[in-house]
């Protein structure tokens, strides 16, 4: 029987190890079938969340990540397109999450929803350029949030004075279809009080990123901004990872110790993409189709937003109200999250008032906090004023009400027109702080 030296046990000894410690030294898998969206992998054992690479020829491969597992096999969904595979091609684990580069040379592009340059006229950036970052990350620890004392003004006059936000605050931008969310977003880019903006399109028509882009945001606004865009052509897995990028980016800015402001058009269409990778694995749905697991992504990414210990990022999400009905799942568990919620009125926006706030049905919940009582009363006043006219209305277009009869009714009735004068707003134009606060004076003298 030969005698094993003690040096050559020694020696071998670490790489036994180290092929053990590679979780079963598991190198390539295969794919075993296709089915809908999701490829299923056989021969490999990653973890939720790991990158994997389906080689379709040569020198080509698909990039997926495992979102699943079903009867020892492993559920994956690429990033791209199912073209080119076919049972049998080679699956290779990278054992590594999805990661973005972030750096301030990011700021004046437009990026795809993997954090890729989008625009072709622009150079292109070094390979290696910034820092590597996890895109899913968690939210602040909430003893590490510092207190929202500072008022952000967003340059809207209809939002400084009725709906005053501070640096840090979520708001919600609540609407059906074509009344004008985006437009909105657009002027608070362009007009707001914030070092950089960060501006997320999920799920939008292809038409639609280069017009806001062009027309909604402007040059001036872009050049202080970092654009994701992911339009509804894109693999489900794309529009929900543009989202998680998109914020990243905002993290990144926000611990260099810039206040941003990251604006998101829409949150749900960004959770619509995430229920298509729920029922894709056969989630069963719960509400009106929605998985569990687009309410759990929702809550971790809408916290990601505030303050922390250096900067702040300011969240003002869009969501698309299915229907205008504004009790929904998404739209009710958004309201239930976010610190405000900006109502936009279809039947405002009829009467060619833009943008169509809602003022009695939106609300700031901060705003008692930003600001003096003295604002605080004119704010009031105004809401009174427009409460009193909407529960008079139907008697003053028949002709019910005798003027003189009550006071406060005159005077709502008096001040209607100027009122409405005043939340009405042309998207290039912009208001300071200053300029609102001495036309509410105006207003209510």
């Amino acid at each position: 029987m030969p005698v094993i030296e003690p040096q050559l046990l020694s020696n071998s000894s670490k790489y036994i190890a180290r092929v053990s410690s590679h979780r079963g030294g598991r190198l390539t898998g295969k794919v075993c079938q296709v089915i809908g969206l999701v490829v299923e992998a056989s021969g490999i054992q990653p973890f939720i969340g790991e990158i994997c690479r389906i080689e379709t020829g040569p020198d080509r491969a698909v990039p997926a990540e495992v979102v699943g597992f079903r009867e020892n096999r492993s559920l994956l969904m690429p990033y791209g397109d199912l073209k080119g595979i076919s049972p049998g091609c080679a699956v290779r684990p990278t054992e590594r999450s999805f990661t973005v580069r972030v750096d301030r040379q990011l700021l004046g592009r437009v990026l795809d929803g993997l954090g890729r340059q989008l625009e072709s006229g622009e150079p292109p950036l070094p390979p290696q350029v910034g820092r590597e970052c996890m895109v899913n990350r968690n939210p602040p620890n909430p003893m590490e949030r510092s207190a929202i004392t500072e008022i952000l003004p967003t340059g809207v006059k209809a939002i400084d004075s009725l709906l005053t936000c501070g640096q840090g605050q979520r708001v919600g931008i609540f609407s059906g279809s074509g009344v004008g969310k985006s437009t909105l977003l657009g002027m608070i880019a362009r007009h707001g009080r914030a070092e950089v903006n960060v501006i997320a399109l999920i799920g939008e028509r292809g038409r639609e990123v280069g017009d806001f882009i062009r027309r909604d945001l402007g040059p001036e606004g872009l050049a202080r901004s970092v654009v994701v865009a992911s339009t509804s052509d894109r693999p489900a897995l794309e529009r929900v990872t543009a989202g998680l990028v998109a914020k990243t980016i905002a993290e990144y800015f926000r611990d260099q110790g810039a206040h941003v402001i990251f604006l998101m058009d829409s949150v749900t269409r960004f959770c619509m993409a995430q229920r298509e990778i729920g029922l894709a694995v056969g989630e069963p749905p719960s509400a009106r189709g929605y998985t569990p697991s687009v309410f759990a992504l929702l809550g971790r990414f809408l916290e990601r937003s505030g303050t922390a210990r250096r900067g702040s990022i300011t969240g003002f999400y869009s969501v698309l109200v299915d229907g205008d009905d504004f009790n929904e799942p998404i739209t009710d568990a958004v309201r239930s999250i976010l610190d405000g919620h900006i109502v936009l009125s279809r039947e405002i926006a009829s009467q060619n008032q833009y943008p169509a706030v809602d003022i009695l049905r939106s609300n700031s919940r901060l705003m008692p906090q930003l600001i003096d009582r003295s604002r605080a009363a004119a704010a009031g006043k105004i809401r009174e004023l427009l409460s009193t006219y909407e529960s008079m209305e139907d008697l003053i277009n028949i002709g019910a009400y005798a003027a003189g009869s009550q006071q406060n009714i005159d005077l709502a009735i008096e001040k209607r027109s100027q009122i409405q004068e005043f939340l009405r707003q042309e998207p290039d134009q912009k208001f300071s702080w200053e300029e609102t606060s001495s036309l509410v004076e105006r207003l209510l003298q």
